[in-house]
């Protein structure tokens, strides 16, 4: 019908991307269980990407490579091949933007596309995904696992649904036999804390979460509550951004780490140095952010983007506190990580974003140009005497771990 054209939105996983990049030119790794490792002497010798012959046997991401070889021992190991991944993205990025200009990156092997009208060109949504497997395939020698819905949220939940190679479609119609049964962790940017906090209320499942009283969410999670009742009813407005607008301005700092870590406290600690970049170069610019966010890369090479909204602030104690909750809420101390980053950014207004629970209990005015003040005289300390003059309490507490 005129006027009532149904969304169509597609998330592309690339399955077990890394070792099927070494597959796609090491074609003798076929058929055989092969994973990739990283340096045994500067990685802890940790198997970061196994394929589903190596799976079969049960070798899994982050389990340790002498583990691996004792219940897999003819595992092929395979370091991981600088550039080889980053190309191969952008020729999967390519093969997707034959279908549709509206394609939006989620991660290296992961990407959102808007196939809203391309019916007429290419015939129905799964006839679409089994072209786009097929060339993919053909072409670059790699699988993946298509989600289909007419949203971002449900096609990515969607896409989780069968792997390796699995095409999968979830309507809202089919919201209440197919995601309503699953766990509050299974629902897509839920992690552990907040499945905790869920838990301990008693809302177990998807569909406890879709239909639980809004004024208990909003007590717990404030705004956020709202929003992650709506993911669980199946809506989601955002739409599929093939860029981030021009006028939204980011100011952001990330460390590759040394060794990887698995200790909470030193994670929080060098997170809290990046902070104080973010702040004073903030403050510098006096450009206060309204959206926090982290960057976390485990040591499987696997990125997670997180965020939430604050009162607009260049407070590095602002900055920190929210992306030290984000941090704990996607923890997991089985999956060392390699990689931290921390930013802030003001978002347009119909960007999707997780409510910050501290917006609840913002403080009074007179507190926070107080706050501002100080800082402002820790950076100009900084400037004059040097940044190691000057150090919070916490940062010389966990000093020593980061070395």
């Amino acid at each position: 019908m005129k006027g009532s054209m149904r969304r169509v939105v597609f998330l592309i996983d690339m399955n077990a991307f890394f070792i099927t990049c070494e597959m796609s030119v090491n074609p003798e790794l076929k058929g055989h269980p092969a994973a990739v490792a990283g340096d045994p002497k500067n990685r802890s010798g940790i198997i970061l990407a196994a394929n589903y012959d190596a799976r079969a046997f049960g070798v899994k991401t982050t389990m340790l490579v002498h583990e691996a070889l004792s219940i897999c021992p003819g595992l092929i190991l395979v370091p991981p091949t600088r550039g080889l991944y980053e190309r191969k993205s952008n020729e999967f990025m390519q093969i997707l933007s034959r279908y549709t200009p509206v394609i939006q990156k989620n991660s290296i092997d992961e990407a959102w596309l808007d196939l809203t009208g391309c019916e007429n060109l290419f015939g129905e949504p799964v006839q679409i995904a089994q072209m786009i497997m097929k060339e993919i395939m053909e072409e670059l020698d790699l699988w993946c696992s298509i989600g289909i819905s007419e949203n971002k949220f449900l096609s990515k939940m969607a896409s989780e649904m069968k792997k390796p190679l699995g095409i999968t479609e979830l309507w809202t119609h089919d919201v209440k036999t197919k995601l309503w049964p699953l766990g509050v962790r299974e629902m897509y940017g839920i992690g552990k804390q907040t499945e905790k906090r869920l838990n301990e209320v008693g809302i177990i499942t998807i569909g406890d979460l879709a239909s639980c009283n809004d004024k208990l969410l909003g007590d717990i999670f404030g705004k956020y509550g709202h929003e992650l009742k709506l993911l669980a009813n199946g809506i989601d407005p955002s739409p599929v951004d093939p860029a981030p607008k021009g006028e939204t301005r980011s100011i952001s700092r990330s460390t590759t780490l040394s060794r990887d870590i698995t200790d909470m406290e030193e994670a929080r600690t060098v997170l809290l140095s990046l902070a104080e970049e973010v702040g004073e170069d903030a403050r510098r610019n006096d450009f206060r952010g309204r959206t926090v966010s982290i960057v976390i890369r485990f040591s499987d090479f696997k990125t997670i983007t997180r965020q939430k909204t604050i009162v607009p602030s260049y407070l590095t104690k602002d900055i920190y506190r929210t992306g030290a909750e984000l941090l704990m809420d996607n923890w997991d101390c089985r999956r060392p990580i390699r990689l931290l980053g921390i930013g802030i950014a003001n978002i347009d207004e119909d960007m999707p974003e997780q409510i910050s629970i501290f917006d609840v209990n913002s403080e009074l005015p007179d507190e926070v140009k107080k706050e501002e003040k100080l800082e402002k005289a820790m950076d100009e300390i900084r400037s004059r005497f040097g940044s190691d003059k000057l150090k919070r309490a916490k940062l010389l507490d966990g000093s020593n771990k980061s070395k």
